[in-house]
C-alpha cells in the first residue's frame, strides 16, 4: 500500500470520479481506468447497474478515498463544500443536513445503496467514495432522494492483497484523530478487513470538543467462481458539542460582535449516538447475461441530543431568549433488498434491465422534553449576553439579575413509530443505436405507518397509507464515444414523517406526501485524456409542507419552482497538474403557500463556485490551492434574514518521506475569513471557522 506522491499527481478523473493510478503499472492502470468508469469500484453503486457515467442521464458527483485524504476532508460538510448545486444546512449541531437544489434534506442518506436516515455526523474512515446524485431519485431509492441523495460506499474486504495502512492526525484547535485500514487475506478464496477510527474533537467556539470512535470489520467470501459475499459489523461511537449559531440583527445578517459567543448550556449541549449495524451482500451471477444482488442491513441505533439555544434576540438591550429541549431516539432499521440485472439483446437492440424490490420496517420510539424554567413557568427565559452566558448546568442568572434554574420536564411529545416500506421497480436502458440511448423505467412504493402518541393526556393510534408510482425517463444521444447529450424527467415523493416519523398528528391535508418533479438537460465530455467537462440545466417542481417561521408547532404547504445550471471540469491537465472546477446557479421562487407567495426559497444561494487544483513539482512534493464561494441565501421564508455571501481559501502540501510514509499540512480559510456557512433558523447562524490547520501522517506497513 503506497503512498506516493507520484501515484497521487497521476490520478486520472473520469466523469468527476477521480482513481488513483500507479502510472508504473500498466495493468494496474487498465484495470482501474475500466472500472472507473462506473459509479463505484467495488460494484456497489447509486445506479445500481454497470452503466458508465457518461450514460447516466442525471448530474453527480463522486469523491474518493484518494480525495478524502489528499484534501483533508473529515466531514460530509467538507465534501459538499466542493461540490455544485449542493450546500449544507446547520441540522440544529446534531447531524448532517444537505440541501440538494434547494431542497433542504436529512434523511437522503444511503451507505451502499441502503438507506441510513438516523440523523448523526457521519465518518468518513470507512469509505471508499461518496457519490451525490442530483434531481429526484426515486426510482432506485424509494421515498425521499427529493432534490438528490449521497451514497457512501463502504471499504470491502479485497481477495488478492494483504495491506495495512494508518493515518495520524493533529489540528491546530487541539483536536487528534487516528485511523486503521487493513486487509488480510485469509484463504484463496476468503479476506477479512478493518478499518477504525479514533477521535477527539476540538473547535474553535468554547465548550466544543467530543469523542468519536468508530470500528468496522468486513469479510469476503468467494463461495463460488458465480457467488460472492460481502459480510460488515459496524460499531459507531460519538459525542459532540452542539452549537447552533448565534442571532440575526436588525439589518437581517449575524451580529458579527457575537461571533464568539455561545448561546447554550456548556454542560446540556451534546449530542450522544451508539449505534450497531450489520450489513450482508450476496452477488450472484445465474449466467453470462443475469446477475442478482440481494442485500441485508440491520442497524440499532440509541441517541439522545439536549440543546439550548437562541430563540429570539432584542439588539436595542442587549438581551437574548433561550429555549430548548432533549430529543430521544431509540431506532431499529431492517432493509431487505434484490435486483435481478438483465443484458440483453432483442435483435439490433441491447438491454440492460433492472427488476428490484425492497422491504424495510422500521421501529422508532421517541420522546421530547422541553425546559421548564422555575422564574417563568415556561421553556424560554431571558438572558443578558455576555461571553459566556450566565447558564450552566440549567442554572444562572437572568437579565433582571434573578437566579433561575431549569429542568428537562414537560413533556412535549413521546410518539412509537411502527414503518413497513414495500418497492417494486423496473427499469430498461435501451441501446437503440450505437449513439442513441433511452432510459424508462418505474417504482411502485406502499408506504404504511403507524404512530402511537404515548402522552398520557392524549394516548391516540394514527395510521396513513401513500401509494405512489414514480417514474423516471431518460434519452441520451452520443455523437461520438466520449460525448453524451441527454435529456431526463423524474419524480419522487416524501410521505408526510418521511424523515424521522415523530409527526402525523394534525389536518389530514397536512399529510399529503411531499411531491417533486425535474427536468434536466445536459452534456458530458470527456474532451482529453483524463480530463472531462459536464453541464446541466434543470428545473425542479415541489411542493412542500413546512415548518412555519412564525408558529414551528404549524406547518405551511408550500409550492415552489427552483431552476437553474451546473458546470463541472476536472481531471489532469498535465501529468503533474490536476484541476477540479464547479460552478452553479440556481433562482427560485414560492408560487403558492399558505403564507406570502413570491419570495425566495430558502437556503438557496444564486452563484456558488469552488475550485480545486493541484500541481506535483518533483517524485516528493506537490502543493495544492482550493477556493469555495457560496452567495447569500435566505434564512428563511420571509426573506427578513440573510446569510452573507463569503470566499474560503484553503491549501495544502504534501511530501514523502518514504515510498511508505508521506507528511501532508492542510489549512483552511488561509486569509482567516469571517463567514457564516449556513443557519437553522433566524437567529441560529453557524460561524465559520477561522485559519486552522491540521498536520497528517499517511503512512503504510
Amino acid at each position: 500500500m503506497k503512498f506516493r506522491l507520484t501515484s497521487i499527481a497521476a490520478t486520472v478523473l473520469l466523469s468527476n470520479t477521480v482513481v488513483a493510478q500507479n502510472i508504473d503499472n500498466a495493468d494496474s492502470v487498465e484495470r482501474i481506468v475500466v472500472e472507473g468508469k462506473y459509479l463505484s469500484v467495488n460494484q456497489s453503486n447509486s445506479v445500481k447497474t454497470p452503466t458508465p457515467i457518461i450514460d447516466v442521464p442525471q448530474s453527480l458527483s463522486i469523491v474518493t478515498a484518494e480525495q478524502i485524504t489528499e484534501r483533508g476532508f473529515n466531514s460530509i460538510g467538507d465534501i459538499i463544500d466542493y461540490t455544485p448545486g449542493v450546500n449544507t444546512s446547520q441540522g440544529e449541531g446534531h447531524r448532517d443536513s444537505v440541501v440538494f437544489r434547494g431542497v433542504r434534506s436529512t434523511a437522503d442518506f444511503y451507505i451502499d445503496g441502503n438507506r441510513d436516515d438516523v440523523q448523526y455526523y457521519r465518518a468518513l474512515y470507512n469509505i471508499e467514495q461518496v457519490e451525490i446524485l442530483r434531481g429526484p431519485n426515486a426510482l432506485l431509492f424509494g421515498r425521499g432522494g427529493t432534490g438528490g441523495i449521497l451514497n457512501r460506499v463502504s471499504k470491502k474486504a479485497q481477495l488478492d492483497d494483504n495491506f495495512a495502512g494508518y493515518k495520524l492526525g493533529l489540528n491546530s484547535f487541539g483536536g487528534v484523530s487516528g485511523e486503521l485500514d487493513t486487509n488480510v487475506v485469509t484463504t484463496d478464496n476468503s479476506a477479512i478487513r478493518i478499518n477504525a477510527m479514533v477521535e477527539h474533537l476540538e473547535g474553535h467556539r468554547d465548550y466544543y470538543d467530543g469523542d468519536r470512535v468508530g470500528f468496522n470489520p468486513t469479510a469476503r467470501l468467494k463461495l463460488s467462481d458465480e457467488t460472492l459475499l460481502d459480510l460488515s459489523y459496524e460499531y459507531v461511537n460519538h459525542e459532540r458539542f452542539i452549537d447552533r449559531g448565534i442571532p440575526t440583527g436588525a439589518d437581517g445578517r449575524p451580529v458579527t460582535a457575537l461571533k464568539d459567543v455561545v448561546f447554550a448550556d456548556a454542560e446540556n449541549n451534546v449530542h450522544e449516538l451508539e449505534a450497531h449495524v450489520f450489513r450482508a451482500a450476496l452477488e450472484h451471477r445465474f449466467s453470462d447475461v443475469i446477475k442478482g444482488n440481494f442485500t441485508a442491513q440491520y442497524g440499532d441505533y440509541d441517541k439522545v441530543y439536549t440543546n439550548f439555544y437562541a430563540n429570539s434576540f432584542n439588539q436595542a438591550e442587549n438581551t437574548v431568549e433561550l429555549d430548548g429541549y432533549v430529543d430521544n431516539t431509540w431506532r431499529d432499521n431492517l432493509t431487505l433488498s434484490a435486483n435481478l440485472i438483465a443484458e440483453f439483446d432483442t435483435g439490433t437492440i441491447a438491454h440492460t434491465v433492472i427488476l428490484g424490490s425492497e422491504f424495510s420496517q422500521t421501529d422508532s420510539d421517541q420522546n421530547r422534553f422541553n425546559p421548564v424554567f422555575d422564574s417563568t413557568f415556561t421553556d424560554r427565559e431571558i438572558f443578558s449576553i455576555e461571553r459566556p452566558l450566565n447558564f450552566h448546568n440549567l442554572t444562572g442568572v437572568n437579565a433582571n439579575g434573578d437566579t433561575v434554574t431549569a429542568s428537562f420536564s414537560d413533556l412535549n411529545d413521546d410518539t412509537r413509530v411502527d414503518l413497513n416500506v414495500f418497492s417494486f421497480y423496473l427499469q430498461d436502458e435501451i441501446k437503440l443505436t450505437d449513439q442513441l440511448n433511452l432510459v424508462l423505467g418505474a417504482r411502485f412504493d406502499r408506504f404504511d405507518i403507524d404512530v402511537f402518541n404515548a402522552k398520557p393526556e392524549v394516548l391516540e393510534t394514527r395510521s396513513r397509507t401513500d401509494e405512489e408510482i414514480s417514474p423516471r425517463a431518460g434519452l441520451i444521444y452520443k455523437p461520438q464515444d466520449n460525448i453524451s447529450l441527454y435529456a431526463s424527467y423524474s419524480e419522487t415523493f416524501l410521505p408526510r414523517s418521511g424523515e424521522q416519523y415523530t409527526d402525523i398528528n394534525g389536518s389530514n391535508n397536512q399529510l399529503d406526501p411531499d411531491t417533486y418533479s425535474n427536468r434536466e438537460v445536459g452534456i458530458k465530455w470527456d474532451f482529453a485524456q483524463g480530463l472531462s467537462f459536464t453541464a446541466a440545466v434543470f428545473e425542479n417542481e415541489q411542493s412542500s409542507p413546512q415548518v412555519a417561521d412564525s408558529d414551528p408547532s404549524t406547518l405551511d404547504v408550500i409550492d415552489s419552482d427552483i431552476s437553474g445550471f451546473e458546470l463541472q471540469l476536472s481531471g489532469q491537465i498535465s501529468q503533474d497538474w490536476s484541476v477540479s472546477a464547479n460552478y452553479s446557479n440556481m433562482s427560485g421562487e414560492i408560487v403558492s403557500r399558505t403564507g406570502p407567495t413570491g419570495k425566495t426559497p430558502t437556503e438557496l444561494p444564486e452563484n456558488t463556485f469552488s475550485v480545486w487544483t493541484r500541481y506535483q513539482v518533483n517524485d516528493v512534493f506537490g502543493f495544492g490551492v482550493g477556493a469555495t464561494y457560496q452567495d447569500k441565501s435566505f434564512i428563511n421564508s420571509g426573506n427578513t434574514a440573510v446569510l452573507p455571501s463569503y470566499t474560503r481559501v484553503d491549501v495544502s502540501a504534501y511530501y514523502d518521506i518514504s515510498e511508505d510514509l508521506r507528511v501532508q499540512l492542510n489549512v483552511e480559510n488561509l486569509t482567516d475569513e469571517l463567514y457564516f456557512p449556513n443557519a437553522h433558523s433566524t437567529h441560529q447562524a453557524s460561524v465559520g471557522a477561522p485559519l486552522h490547520a491540521a498536520l497528517t501522517l499517511v503512512g503504510s506497513f
